[in-house]
């Protein structure tokens, strides 16, 4: 029925022959130059590296397109493509043109060997960055059992293959042990990336079993690179010895100490600083490149390869909080584009399987996968059982170990490289890595098919999808605007309840404005900036429930601005922030009409603002949020009024606040129950009712009908609120204005208000959205 993939499949294919044919006879013409001939590529040397890399690209990408609408990995398509760009076909159907464009002459050989040479860090760092290792901690002892006998089993099996291998299949027969030790590596990692590709695709990322696999993979993965450090000071010394063994064992578990403690809070300032400091473009990527290049080096000097520094380097990049989306995916970007088709492409190159046209060759290689597949597959179903798993459980874990993939090339071309390797042996590697690659999706897909799913599993990962529409949850950055008054320690005390209890970066702006002069003259900004601490100190102490939980946990910047206008916030903002807060004094007259300067302030930022208001009516004395205080939210079913209700939880959870959450109806008359309004009303609550379920804090509901919006907000504040958070949309205009609610319940309410703003109306349907968020606001 459904034609159009294999349509576009055999497009892209018809592509791809054109482009070979193309290519061939200019490379030809290039290569006829004489040497440092200029042209319009440059001399032939150059002319040549750029035909290779377009070829490389062409066909990479096209067949990875393939793959993907197949279901298949990309990477396997680029890999596969590299094979055919090799002797296994291009250079068997035409020989002379596949010498020309992929020369064996060194000088030409070492200018596309240096490109995927670089590639093979860049993609340890970016699988580095996708290695959640909070997964793996949050999962819990399953997949170390997984892990363990994942490696050992199929470990084993690939290193005494190696000890029976014929001496033609290996460069230095006298090298036994050490290639026992690259193939039984080879043999016992897994593909994070792959794996991961298959698990989301089924929507098993969030389910219990989905996040034992991945963290499984991970565990590998980490376990694998270790080995191959190892195993590379071992083949720098030429042999097995005992004492450079444990001193290189001993420099790999110092630099893995010292990333993880002092390399973590380095790795995360140097970060920060670039991204606050530079202003040019790419400032962070370059820092990031830096780091992995600096890492590498450090790698390299203690004897062990330099893939270990890349890939530990992308896992401390991953946890840095402040990397952005926008960040990441700039990076992933050229890697996937560029270096992931030319290494993929270089390493298929590297395979000759017309040499499986020997008998024998092919019968050691149905072996190898046959040996890699059973190793791998019973070693992780041993694991499952063993850790207590179900049948079924234990089968789906088996199926989506056997996935080598991306890891696997890769140490096969270091073993290559090292001539550890033999080229045949290395072509048995990569076809052995095709294959359980390829078998692997469909296998894992079935056995994922037949594990239903249990009312526990189902309600929390029905939690977590809620928690990914969360306001604060996306919440990376924090920017904090206050000076000395109730507000602005109430405002202080508040961001510590919001980013305290996940270290989130917050930056201090400690304004300096009259008395405020005086006091930060002799104290700077460590006034203001104790009180952030001690907010954050107590909500972290409250999420994790350890009363001696460091106040260092919150990464706090804080310095003093002698005023602060739109081009201090722009100028502060554009190092990325996802929420402004402001707390100041006498920013709202006595009519309710806000000051021109905190309009000015809000102008300088395009993001969420939260304003700390007190009441007319307050006593200007703010309350601390603790059991038994409740927080009061309108809502009326808009973005902006649940973005309200998830910041209230947020402040309630570290203390266990209770939540009133008030849907103020738009209807004048009371609706009965089963009407579509009614209807509408309760599902607006039961969102809210689940959200608060998700952080843990207990909220009561009621729905108003029969009183203007700000009347009903005021008189539920009267039976005792502490505190009203509302959802508002600034609206354009001279003055900065919120709605007329807003203006009613700030002169009605003796309370603090908390407006949580959304992003300034910049669109032509504004007054839509107004009218929409009128109600909450």
């Amino acid at each position: 029925m459904n034609r159009q993939p294999a349509t576009r499949s055999h497009g892209i294919v018809a592509a791809l022959l054109p482009a070979l044919v193309v290519l061939a006879p200019a490379s030809q013409a290039l290569a006829a130059q004489p040497a440092g001939h200029a042209s319009g590529m440059g001399g032939s040397a150059e002319g040549v590296f750029v035909a290779e890399i377009v070829l490389l690209l062409l066909v990479g990408r096209g067949l990875g397109e393939i793959f993907q609408r197949y279901g298949q990995p990309a990477i396997m398509g680029q890999l596969i493509g590299g094979i055919l760009l090799g002797p296994s076909l291009f250079g068997w159907i035409w020989p002379d043109a596949q010498h020309l464009i992929f020369s064996n002459d060194p000088a030409q050989k070492s200018m596309i060997d240096a490109v995927s040479q670089l590639g093979i860090l860049l993609l340890l760092l970016l699988t580095g960055m996708e290695t959640d290792l909070r997964l793996v901690r949050r999962v819990g002892a399953a997949c170390f059992s997984i892990s363990i006998t994942g490696v050992v089993v199929p470990f084993a099996l690939g290193f005494a293959l190696a000890q029976f291998l014929p001496d033609s299949l290996l460069p230095d027969p006298t090298q036994r042990v050490v290639a026992g030790l690259f193939i039984g590596t080879a043999l016992s990692i897994s593909s994070v990336k792959i794996v991961a590709m298959v698990v989301r695709e089924m929507n098993f990322m969030r389910r219990n079993l989905g996040q034992v696999i991945i963290s499984s993979a991970i565990i590998e993965d980490t376990i694998g690179w270790l080995i191959v450090a190892v195993t590379f000071g071992i083949a720098a010394n030429g042999s097995l010895q005992v004492l450079p063994l444990v001193t290189t064992v001993a420099e790999v578990a110092l630099f893995m100490v010292f990333s993880f403690t002092i390399g973590r809070r380095l790795v995360f300032t140097l970060i920060r600083w670039s991204n606050d400091s530079f202003r040019g473009e790419y400032a962070v990527i370059t820092v990031i490149l830096i780091i992995m290049g600096v890492m590498a080096l450090i790698t390299n000097l203690i004897g062990v390869h330099t893939v270990l520094g890349a890939f530990v380097a992308g896992i401390l990049v991953g946890e840095s909080p402040i990397l952005s989306d926008h960040i990441e995916s700039q990076l992933r970007g050229v890697i996937t584009a560029l270096f992931m088709p030319v290494f993929f492409g270089m390493a298929g190159l590297s395979a000759d399987l017309t040499v499986l046209t020997d008998p024998t060759l092919a019968l050691l290689t149905l072996a190898l996968v046959a040996i890699a597949s059973v190793g791998k597959f019973g070693g992780a179903f041993l694991g499952g059982r063993l850790a207590g798993m179900s049948l079924k459980e234990a089968i789906a874990v088996g199926s989506a170990m056997n996935a080598r993939g991306s890891t696997e090339v890769i140490v096969a071309s270091i073993g290559l490289s090292m001539n550890i390797l033999s080229h045949n042996l290395f072509t048995m590697i990569v076809t052995m890595a095709v294959i359980t690659t390829l078998a692997m999706p469909p296998m894992l897909r079935w056995a994922l098919g037949r594990l239903p799913v249990n009312h526990a599993e189902k309600q929390r990962v029905e939690r977590e999808l809620l928690d990914e529409r969360g306001f604060v949850s996306r919440l990376e950055r924090l920017l904090l605007l206050v000076d000395d008054s109730p507000a602005g320690k109430f405002t202080a005390y508040l961001a510590g309840l919001v980013g305290g209890g996940s270290g989130m970066p917050t930056t201090l702006l400690h304004l300096q404005d009259g008395k405020l002069a005086r006091q930060v003259s002799d104290k700077g900004p460590e006034r203001a900036s104790r009180e952030v601490k001690k907010g954050a100190a107590r909500s972290a102490r409250a999420v994790s429930k350890a009363e001696d939980t460091p106040v260092d946990k919150v990464h706090l910047t804080a310095r003093t601005e002698p005023e602060a206008s739109a081009e201090t916030i722009a100028a502060e903002a554009r190092k990325g922030y996802g929420l402004l807060l402001v707390g100041l004094e006498n920013t709202l007259s006595d009519k309710g009409i806000f000051s021109g300067a905190l309009k000015d302030i809000s102008s300088g930022f395009d993001g969420p603002l939260c304003l700390v208001l007190n009441g007319a009516k307050a006593n200007g004395k703010m309350p601390v949020l603790r059991a038994g205080t409740t927080i009061l939210v309108p809502v009326n079913g808009t973005e902006v009024a649940r973005r309200a209700a998830d910041f209230a939880l947020a402040l309630a959870r570290p203390h266990r606040a209770r939540v009133k959450v008030l849907y103020v109806s738009q209807a004048r008359q009371g609706n009965r129950p089963g009407s579509v309004s009614h209807r509408r009303e309760e599902a607006v609550l039961k969102d809210v009712a689940d959200l608060a379920d998700r952080y843990g804090v207990a909220v009561d509901t009621a729905i108003r009908t029969r009183a203007t919006a700000d009347r009903s907000i005021a008189r539920e504040v009267a039976k005792g609120a502490a505190m009203v958070v509302m959802g508002v949309t600034q609206r354009p205009g001279e003055e900065l204005f919120f709605g007329d609610t807003a203006t009613a319940v700030l002169a009605a309410v003796a309370c603090p208000v908390v407006l949580l703003a959304s992003e300034r109306v910049k669109r032509a349907d504004a007054n839509t959205e107004e009218t929409a968020a009128e109600i909450s606001a």
